[in-house]
């Protein structure tokens, strides 16, 4: 949520390619957290992700790893953004 969240605060500074990615991350990583969640969400279409259970957890963990590969790639954008607005080069970690 916090990529979606800055890309959001840059408004007209961030591409809209960009900040689309970022939501679609942010929604993609709610959906789990409801799924991984106490409560049935089984109404809105969603299977539970037992967390509770060594294969449930194990799931989860590949999930969150999945999510932290893409969030550091739209976080280099980001970055990439800002110091392009702000007339400096990115760090070659942001690249």
């Amino acid at each position: 949520m916090d990529l979606y969240k800055w890309a959001q605060k840059l408004g007209p500074l961030c591409p809209g390619d960009l900040l689309l990615d970022c939501f679609a991350l942010a929604a993609e990583v709610r959906v789990t957290d409801m799924q991984a969640s106490p409560y049935d969400v089984s109404g809105y279409g969603l299977e539970p992700v037992a967390i509770e259970t060594p294969e449930g957890k194990a799931e989860y963990v590949r999930r969150q790893r999945g999510f932290a590969e893409r969030a550091a790639v739209l976080r280099a954008r980001l970055v990439a953004v800002c110091a392009a607005a702000l007339g400096i080069a990115a760090s070659p970690a942001a690249r």
